[in-house]
């Protein structure tokens, strides 16, 4: 098995260095390189052709966010947002720019080696407690900003199921319009 190549993007020297220590110790992860700002990260991002970014939000000049959504003009790489920012705003943006995860920085060493792993292969991987949020936000029945945090679902699921926009306060399936 191939090991999963990391670029890591964060100001913080201190944490770089952790996450190297923590990758460079895990058989199956390779770290390709190390950024401290959004601009950089997108440098190396393009050079180096990661499989996976690990990447804070809040970097001196271009953000973690704004970066993501620059860099996965290219598919193929996979960024999971690895931050203290854990306000509803930043969780969406990020994943409203491609981001396929999302972690908090006090997440546990195995924690992130699995969040990697399950990114790498495809899956969406979101810490705990933002995994309870966003659970949360889509079981009520209407959310303050539904709309507005997706207008391509609201709009594409009543044309896509041969449904008319409807009012009601409980989102249709296409079953549900037979």
């Amino acid at each position: 098995m191939e090991a999963v190549r990391v670029l890591v993007a964060d100001d913080n020297a201190q944490f770089r260095q952790g996450l190297r220590a923590l990758l460079t110790a895990s058989d199956d992860m390779d770290l390709g390189g190390e950024a401290a700002t959004g601009e950089e990260v997108i440098s190396l991002a393009e050079r180096l052709q990661p499989n996976i970014i690990l990447m804070d939000i809040s970097m001196p000049g271009l953000n973690g966010l704004e970066a993501t959504r620059r860099i996965l003009r290219g598919p193929h790489i996979g960024v999971l947002m690895l931050t203290m920012l854990e306000d509803d705003d930043s969780v969406f943006e990020a994943m409203q720019g491609g981001a396929r995860g999302y972690l908090l920085k006090g997440a546990l060493k195995a924690e992130i080696l699995r969040a990697i792993r399950g990114v790498a292969n495809g899956e969406a991987i979101f810490g705990p407690g933002i995994a309870r949020r966003l659970v949360q936000f889509f079981s009520s029945a209407r959310p303050q900003g539904y709309a507005d945090a997706f207008p391509e679902l609201t709009q594409r699921g009543a044309t896509s199921s041969g449904c008319s926009p409807s009012t009601e306060p409980i989102p249709r399936s296409p079953r549900s319009c037979r």
